[in-house]
């Protein structure tokens, strides 16, 4: 019996089933990743500042114009279209099978294939919201912008609705991911090392009978999983 074979007739037999992924669901729809050699964090930072350190709440704050070049450039893509990865998890949940995904991405790219039940632990790129009176704002807005955008409301800085290091994730978001995943029978984790905390840690919830493990690379949890892929997640 082949992986995809073993894949489906799990997929058949869940009732619950919720997806959990991560850098990896994207990288076929043209977004890069963060570690890997072409990744993010191996591209030439600003200033002698990191690109980990560019994408930090305190280098937003003090250099917000050289932020939003990098930003901008790196980790918003508009064009970026649904692969068949994102295609196929909306299908299982209009099927009645697929409760949830839960991402780690920021891309919006789960949505624009249809998915309804999304939990953005890092938020995401197409919602920016001003800090001086809430306003929000559409991606557009913010590539369309010369320098630093302010709300057009109120002049205020408009910040993208991400969480940058040194934030907190969301607490209705966490709670509604761990909900979900506490409630499901199967676990689909897919494009993910599962080596980024605290959002890894939530697959430590999982109570269920399969966990379904898809990454090109092995993980801490390959020996504990159902079944286990070594492919591209598409």
């Amino acid at each position: 019996m082949t992986n995809v074979e073993k894949l489906t007739g799990l997929l058949e037999s869940g009732r619950h089933i919720v997806f959990f992924g991560g850098a990896g669901v994207s990288t076929e729809s043209g977004i890069p990743d963060f570690r890997s050699a072409s990744g993010l964090y191996n591209l030439p930072g600003i200033g002698g500042f990191t690109p980990e350190q560019v994408i930090s709440h305190s280098f937003f704050m003090a250099h917000t114009a050289e932020f939003y070049d990098f930003y901008c450039e790196k980790l918003v893509f508009p064009d970026a279209m649904p692969n068949a990865a994102h295609l196929a998890l909306a299908r299982l949940e209009e099927s009645g099978k697929l409760d949830a995904v839960v991402t780690q991405n920021i891309d919006g790219l789960h949505q624009k294939a249809g998915s309804k039940k999304v939990f953005e632990l890092h938020g995401s790129v197409l919602r920016n919201y001003c800090v001086k009176c809430g306003r929000f704002h559409p991606v557009e807005y913010i590539l369309d912008s010369r320098g630093v955008p302010r709300c057009e409301s109120c002049g205020g800085l408009v910040k993208p609705d991400v969480v940058l290091y040194e934030e907190s994730l969301d607490t209705d978001v966490i709670s509604g991911a761990v909900e979900a995943i506490s409630r499901a029978d199967t676990l689909i984790v897919g494009g993910t090392s599962l080596v980024v905390y605290p959002a890894a840690g939530f697959v430590r919830y999982f109570n269920g009978k399969n966990l379904i493990l898809i990454n090109k690379s092995s993980t801490q949890l390959d020996s504990e999983a159902t079944l286990v892929i070594h492919e591209p997640i598409g």
